[in-house]
Protein backbone atom coordinates (compact mmCIF):
# COMPACT_ATOMS: atom_id res chain seq x y z
CA UNK A 1 0.00 0.00 0.00
CA UNK A 2 1.21 3.19 -0.61
CA UNK A 3 -0.09 6.34 1.42
CA UNK A 4 0.37 9.84 0.56
CA UNK A 5 1.39 12.68 3.97
CA UNK A 6 -0.61 15.37 4.71
CA UNK A 7 0.93 17.20 7.89
CA UNK A 8 -0.06 19.43 10.61
CA UNK A 9 1.17 20.94 13.77
CA UNK A 10 -1.96 21.31 16.07
CA UNK A 11 -1.06 22.57 19.75
CA UNK A 12 2.17 21.18 19.24
CA UNK A 13 1.00 18.00 20.44
CA UNK A 14 -0.10 14.13 19.00
CA UNK A 15 -3.13 12.98 17.67
CA UNK A 16 -5.62 10.18 19.06
CA UNK A 17 -8.29 8.82 16.33
CA UNK A 18 -10.07 10.01 13.42
CA UNK A 19 -13.53 10.45 13.30
CA UNK A 20 -15.37 11.85 9.67
CA UNK A 21 -17.22 14.90 10.52
CA UNK A 22 -21.28 14.93 9.69
CA UNK A 23 -21.95 18.09 10.32
CA UNK A 24 -23.16 20.25 6.78
CA UNK A 25 -23.07 23.52 8.89
CA UNK A 26 -19.92 22.62 10.12
CA UNK A 27 -18.21 21.76 6.76
CA UNK A 28 -19.73 24.94 5.53
CA UNK A 29 -18.51 27.27 8.33
CA UNK A 30 -14.79 26.06 7.42
CA UNK A 31 -15.33 25.97 3.60
CA UNK A 32 -14.41 22.38 4.18
CA UNK A 33 -15.37 19.44 1.35
CA UNK A 34 -14.40 16.84 3.90
CA UNK A 35 -13.25 17.53 7.63
CA UNK A 36 -12.10 14.36 10.61
CA UNK A 37 -12.32 15.11 13.97
CA UNK A 38 -8.87 13.92 16.31
CA UNK A 39 -8.32 14.53 19.96
CA UNK A 40 -4.85 15.39 21.30
CA UNK A 41 -3.53 13.27 24.14
CA UNK A 42 -2.04 15.85 26.40
CA UNK A 43 -4.10 18.03 28.83
CA UNK A 44 -7.54 18.33 29.38
CA UNK A 45 -10.42 17.27 26.96
CA UNK A 46 -11.73 20.79 26.65
CA UNK A 47 -8.72 21.85 25.17
CA UNK A 48 -7.71 18.84 23.15
CA UNK A 49 -9.95 18.99 20.14
CA UNK A 50 -9.34 19.63 16.65
CA UNK A 51 -10.24 19.24 13.07
CA UNK A 52 -8.40 18.53 9.85
CA UNK A 53 -10.24 19.85 7.32
CA UNK A 54 -9.53 19.98 3.39
CA UNK A 55 -10.78 23.11 1.73
CA UNK A 56 -12.80 23.90 -1.26
CA UNK A 57 -9.61 24.54 -3.08
CA UNK A 58 -7.91 21.31 -1.85
CA UNK A 59 -5.93 22.88 0.73
CA UNK A 60 -5.51 20.57 3.96
CA UNK A 61 -5.54 23.02 7.62
CA UNK A 62 -5.95 22.06 10.80
CA UNK A 63 -8.33 23.50 13.46
CA UNK A 64 -7.82 23.54 16.95
CA UNK A 65 -11.34 23.66 18.28
CA UNK A 66 -12.04 26.23 21.67
CA UNK A 67 -14.69 24.26 23.79
CA UNK A 68 -15.65 24.55 27.17
CA UNK A 69 -16.42 22.21 29.58
CA UNK A 70 -18.34 24.08 32.57
CA UNK A 71 -17.27 23.06 35.97
CA UNK A 72 -15.10 20.11 34.62
CA UNK A 73 -12.78 21.91 32.80
CA UNK A 74 -9.50 21.27 33.80
CA UNK A 75 -10.17 18.24 35.26
CA UNK A 76 -9.51 15.47 32.50
CA UNK A 77 -6.39 13.99 30.50
CA UNK A 78 -5.60 11.46 27.92
CA UNK A 79 -8.98 11.16 25.62
CA UNK A 80 -8.24 8.57 23.15
CA UNK A 81 -11.81 7.62 20.95
CA UNK A 82 -14.25 8.92 19.29
CA UNK A 83 -17.54 8.04 18.09
CA UNK A 84 -20.37 8.90 16.64
CA UNK A 85 -24.21 7.99 18.52
CA UNK A 86 -27.40 9.56 18.27
CA UNK A 87 -26.38 13.15 16.92
CA UNK A 88 -23.40 13.72 19.73
CA UNK A 89 -19.66 12.93 19.28
CA UNK A 90 -18.61 10.89 22.49
CA UNK A 91 -15.03 10.96 23.67
CA UNK A 92 -13.56 7.82 25.82
CA UNK A 93 -10.99 8.86 28.31
CA UNK A 94 -8.06 5.94 28.22
CA UNK A 95 -9.19 4.91 31.96
CA UNK A 96 -4.92 3.76 32.47
CA UNK A 97 -2.46 5.35 33.64
CA UNK A 98 0.99 6.97 33.22
CA UNK A 99 3.56 4.03 31.40
CA UNK A 100 4.92 3.35 34.99
CA UNK A 101 1.07 3.65 36.85
CA UNK A 102 -0.81 4.19 38.80
CA UNK A 103 -4.01 4.46 37.41
CA UNK A 104 -5.24 8.08 36.97
CA UNK A 105 -9.20 8.98 37.94
CA UNK A 106 -8.75 11.82 35.63
CA UNK A 107 -8.53 9.61 32.77
CA UNK A 108 -11.67 7.44 33.79
CA UNK A 109 -14.27 9.87 31.69
CA UNK A 110 -16.68 10.21 28.84
CA UNK A 111 -17.65 13.19 27.07
CA UNK A 112 -19.83 14.27 24.81
CA UNK A 113 -20.80 17.31 22.28
CA UNK A 114 -23.22 18.42 19.34
CA UNK A 115 -20.88 18.80 15.82
CA UNK A 116 -23.12 21.81 15.00
CA UNK A 117 -22.09 23.69 18.20
CA UNK A 118 -18.79 23.91 16.77
CA UNK A 119 -19.72 25.74 13.74
CA UNK A 120 -20.97 28.71 15.65
CA UNK A 121 -18.62 29.50 18.56
CA UNK A 122 -17.35 27.88 21.93
CA UNK A 123 -17.85 24.40 21.64
CA UNK A 124 -19.90 23.56 24.74
CA UNK A 125 -18.76 19.29 25.96
CA UNK A 126 -20.49 17.93 28.82
CA UNK A 127 -17.98 15.53 30.72
CA UNK A 128 -18.21 12.76 32.83
CA UNK A 129 -15.78 11.30 35.29
CA UNK A 130 -16.88 7.71 36.00
CA UNK A 131 -14.55 7.37 39.31
CA UNK A 132 -13.69 3.84 38.17
CA UNK A 133 -17.22 2.44 37.96
CA UNK A 134 -16.25 1.58 34.13
CA UNK A 135 -13.15 0.32 35.57
CA UNK A 136 -15.63 -2.07 37.45
CA UNK A 137 -17.65 -2.89 34.99
CA UNK A 138 -15.48 -3.74 32.16
CA UNK A 139 -12.98 -6.37 34.71
CA UNK A 140 -16.50 -7.77 35.74
CA UNK A 141 -17.49 -8.17 32.33
CA UNK A 142 -13.74 -9.90 31.70
CA UNK A 143 -13.91 -12.16 34.66
CA UNK A 144 -17.44 -13.58 33.16
CA UNK A 145 -16.63 -14.06 29.74
CA UNK A 146 -15.35 -17.66 28.62
CA UNK A 147 -11.77 -15.94 28.10
CA UNK A 148 -8.36 -15.92 29.57
CA UNK A 149 -7.06 -12.51 29.96
CA UNK A 150 -2.98 -12.18 29.69
CA UNK A 151 -1.71 -12.10 32.91
CA UNK A 152 -0.70 -8.53 33.98
CA UNK A 153 2.72 -9.51 36.05
CA UNK A 154 3.41 -8.59 38.96
CA UNK A 155 5.14 -5.25 38.35
CA UNK A 156 2.07 -4.10 36.46
CA UNK A 157 -0.36 -5.33 39.02
CA UNK A 158 1.67 -3.42 41.94
CA UNK A 159 2.23 -0.11 39.61
CA UNK A 160 -1.20 0.03 38.47
CA UNK A 161 -3.67 -1.42 41.22
CA UNK A 162 -2.09 -1.68 44.26
CA UNK A 163 -0.80 1.75 44.01
CA UNK A 164 -3.72 3.13 42.98
CA UNK A 165 -6.04 1.44 45.84
CA UNK A 166 -3.00 3.14 48.61
CA UNK A 167 -3.40 6.04 46.86
CA UNK A 168 -6.85 6.30 47.23
CA UNK A 169 -7.49 4.84 51.02
CA UNK A 170 -4.58 7.42 51.70
CA UNK A 171 -6.77 10.41 50.99
CA UNK A 172 -10.21 8.81 51.82
CA UNK A 173 -11.65 8.70 47.71
CA UNK A 174 -14.91 6.93 47.54
CA UNK A 175 -14.08 4.84 44.35
CA UNK A 176 -11.68 3.11 46.09
CA UNK A 177 -14.56 0.68 46.75
CA UNK A 178 -14.83 -0.44 42.70
CA UNK A 179 -11.21 -1.64 42.53
CA UNK A 180 -9.58 -4.70 43.59
CA UNK A 181 -6.39 -6.23 43.86
CA UNK A 182 -6.88 -8.61 41.45
CA UNK A 183 -8.24 -6.53 38.79
CA UNK A 184 -6.36 -5.71 35.26
CA UNK A 185 -5.86 -2.38 34.19
CA UNK A 186 -7.63 -1.23 31.24
CA UNK A 187 -6.42 0.83 28.79
CA UNK A 188 -9.42 1.85 26.47
CA UNK A 189 -8.23 3.18 22.97
CA UNK A 190 -10.98 2.61 20.77
CA UNK A 191 -15.28 2.80 20.35
CA UNK A 192 -17.67 2.61 18.10
CA UNK A 193 -21.55 2.20 18.86
CA UNK A 194 -23.56 -0.39 17.30
CA UNK A 195 -27.04 -0.19 15.20
CA UNK A 196 -28.19 -1.09 18.68
CA UNK A 197 -26.37 1.72 20.48
CA UNK A 198 -24.47 -0.30 22.92
CA UNK A 199 -20.72 0.80 21.86
CA UNK A 200 -17.55 -1.55 21.41
CA UNK A 201 -14.80 -0.19 23.68
CA UNK A 202 -11.60 -1.96 22.07
CA UNK A 203 -8.99 -2.52 24.32
CA UNK A 204 -5.09 -1.61 24.13
CA UNK A 205 -4.62 -3.92 26.96
CA UNK A 206 -5.92 -6.30 28.50
CA UNK A 207 -5.33 -9.02 25.50
CA UNK A 208 -6.08 -12.61 25.64
CA UNK A 209 -3.58 -15.35 26.73
CA UNK A 210 -2.99 -16.01 22.73
CA UNK A 211 -2.43 -12.66 22.63
CA UNK A 212 -5.57 -11.50 21.10
CA UNK A 213 -7.47 -8.00 21.01
CA UNK A 214 -10.57 -7.90 23.17
CA UNK A 215 -13.75 -5.71 22.82
CA UNK A 216 -16.09 -4.99 25.55
CA UNK A 217 -19.69 -3.53 24.86
CA UNK A 218 -21.50 -1.41 26.99
CA UNK A 219 -25.18 -0.96 26.81
CA UNK A 220 -26.45 2.67 28.43
CA UNK A 221 -23.76 4.92 27.79
CA UNK A 222 -26.39 7.91 27.23
CA UNK A 223 -27.47 7.43 30.77
CA UNK A 224 -24.20 8.56 32.51
CA UNK A 225 -25.18 12.23 30.81
CA UNK A 226 -28.57 12.43 32.38
CA UNK A 227 -29.55 14.92 35.47
CA UNK A 228 -29.51 11.59 37.29
CA UNK A 229 -27.24 9.37 35.91
CA UNK A 230 -27.56 5.69 35.13
CA UNK A 231 -23.88 4.13 34.90
CA UNK A 232 -23.60 1.74 32.11
CA UNK A 233 -23.44 -1.76 31.98
CA UNK A 234 -21.33 -4.43 30.48
CA UNK A 235 -22.72 -7.03 28.33
CA UNK A 236 -20.13 -8.76 26.73
CA UNK A 237 -16.56 -9.26 26.44
CA UNK A 238 -15.27 -10.66 23.20
CA UNK A 239 -11.92 -11.46 21.38
CA UNK A 240 -11.07 -10.82 17.69
CA UNK A 241 -9.47 -13.87 16.27
CA UNK A 242 -7.30 -14.82 12.99
CA UNK A 243 -5.80 -10.99 12.87
CA UNK A 244 -2.63 -11.85 15.41
CA UNK A 245 0.46 -12.31 14.19
CA UNK A 246 2.01 -15.68 16.43
CA UNK A 247 4.15 -14.90 19.00
CA UNK A 248 3.25 -11.29 19.75
CA UNK A 249 0.63 -9.38 21.65
CA UNK A 250 -2.20 -7.10 19.91
CA UNK A 251 -4.16 -4.71 21.27
CA UNK A 252 -6.66 -2.17 19.53
CA UNK A 253 -6.03 1.33 18.56
CA UNK A 254 -9.07 2.96 16.63
CA UNK A 255 -12.33 1.15 15.29
CA UNK A 256 -14.70 2.46 13.04
CA UNK A 257 -18.05 1.24 11.42
CA UNK A 258 -18.21 0.13 8.27
CA UNK A 259 -20.97 0.69 5.79
CA UNK A 260 -21.74 -3.22 4.74
CA UNK A 261 -22.76 -3.04 8.90
CA UNK A 262 -19.20 -4.55 9.82
CA UNK A 263 -16.59 -2.39 11.70
CA UNK A 264 -12.92 -1.98 10.59
CA UNK A 265 -9.87 -1.44 13.55
CA UNK A 266 -6.59 -1.32 13.81
CA UNK A 267 -4.87 -3.25 16.11
CA UNK A 268 -0.87 -2.89 17.05
CA UNK A 269 1.26 -2.91 19.85
CA UNK A 270 0.15 -2.83 23.37
CA UNK A 271 2.28 0.17 24.62
CA UNK A 272 5.01 2.15 23.09
CA UNK A 273 8.40 1.84 22.90
CA UNK A 274 11.35 3.30 24.73
CA UNK A 275 8.73 5.50 27.17
CA UNK A 276 9.51 3.39 30.07
CA UNK A 277 6.32 1.06 30.07
CA UNK A 278 6.40 -1.22 33.01
CA UNK A 279 3.76 -3.11 30.79
CA UNK A 280 6.04 -4.09 28.38
CA UNK A 281 8.98 -4.60 30.96
CA UNK A 282 6.55 -7.63 31.45
CA UNK A 283 5.41 -8.24 28.02
CA UNK A 284 7.96 -7.25 25.91
CA UNK A 285 6.75 -9.26 23.11
CA UNK A 286 3.51 -6.78 22.63
CA UNK A 287 6.30 -4.20 21.97
CA UNK A 288 7.75 -4.16 18.66
CA UNK A 289 4.83 -5.00 16.51
CA UNK A 290 3.92 -3.39 13.67
CA UNK A 291 -0.24 -1.75 13.14
CA UNK A 292 -2.66 -3.89 10.75
CA UNK A 293 -5.76 -2.67 9.44
CA UNK A 294 -8.30 -5.51 9.87
CA UNK A 295 -12.17 -6.01 9.40
CA UNK A 296 -15.06 -8.03 11.47
CA UNK A 297 -18.62 -8.17 11.88
CA UNK A 298 -20.16 -8.77 15.70
CA UNK A 299 -20.99 -11.95 15.03
CA UNK A 300 -19.85 -13.92 18.14
CA UNK A 301 -19.55 -16.93 19.06
CA UNK A 302 -20.56 -19.00 22.07
CA UNK A 303 -16.89 -18.96 23.62
CA UNK A 304 -16.86 -15.01 22.74
CA UNK A 305 -15.03 -15.11 19.59
CA UNK A 306 -15.05 -12.97 17.03
CA UNK A 307 -13.58 -13.64 14.04
CA UNK A 308 -11.50 -11.08 11.65
CA UNK A 309 -9.20 -10.85 8.95
CA UNK A 310 -6.38 -8.55 8.12
CA UNK A 311 -6.69 -5.50 4.97
CA UNK A 312 -3.74 -4.45 4.96
CA UNK A 313 -0.23 -4.51 7.08
CA UNK A 314 0.35 -0.84 8.01
CA UNK A 315 4.61 -1.61 8.79
CA UNK A 316 6.53 0.03 9.38
CA UNK A 317 4.40 2.04 11.29
CA UNK A 318 3.92 1.35 14.80
CA UNK A 319 1.79 3.63 16.07
CA UNK A 320 -1.70 4.56 13.88
CA UNK A 321 -3.81 5.76 16.06
CA UNK A 322 -6.79 6.50 13.90
CA UNK A 323 -8.64 5.43 10.84
CA UNK A 324 -11.56 6.41 8.17
CA UNK A 325 -12.66 4.28 5.14
CA UNK A 326 -14.32 7.17 3.45
CA UNK A 327 -14.79 8.48 -0.39
CA UNK A 328 -13.25 5.69 -1.51
CA UNK A 329 -10.06 6.02 0.33
CA UNK A 330 -8.68 4.40 3.63
CA UNK A 331 -7.16 7.39 6.06
CA UNK A 332 -4.84 7.04 9.04
CA UNK A 333 -3.72 9.09 11.62
CA UNK A 334 -0.67 8.68 13.31
CA UNK A 335 1.03 9.38 16.88
CA UNK A 336 3.92 10.99 15.84
CA UNK A 337 6.23 13.44 18.01
CA UNK A 338 4.84 17.18 18.51
CA UNK A 339 3.14 17.36 14.84
CA UNK A 340 -0.33 15.58 13.47
CA UNK A 341 0.37 13.22 10.59
CA UNK A 342 -2.50 12.03 8.49
CA UNK A 343 -1.91 9.52 5.76
CA UNK A 344 -4.46 8.51 2.94
CA UNK A 345 -3.86 5.92 0.31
Amino acid sequence: MTLRLVEFVVAGNEASDLLPVRSAALLRAHRARRAFWTVLDEGPVERCLALLLEREDGEWVAHHVPADAGAENGRTEDGEALAHHDGWVYVFGSHFGSKAGPLRPRRAFVARFREDDAATGTLPVHVVRNRFRLHRAINDALAAAPLTPLPPGDRVRHRFIVETLARGTARAKGWVSRLAEDDLPLNVEAAAFTPAGTVLLGLRFPVTAEGEPILVELVGVAGMFAADPAWPRAVGAYAVTGVTPPGELTGFRAIAPTGDGGYAAVIGSIDALGKGSVLLDDHPQGGAVTSRHVRFRLDVTPDARVAGKVVADLAPFHHVEGLAEAAGHCWYVTDEDHRVALWVD
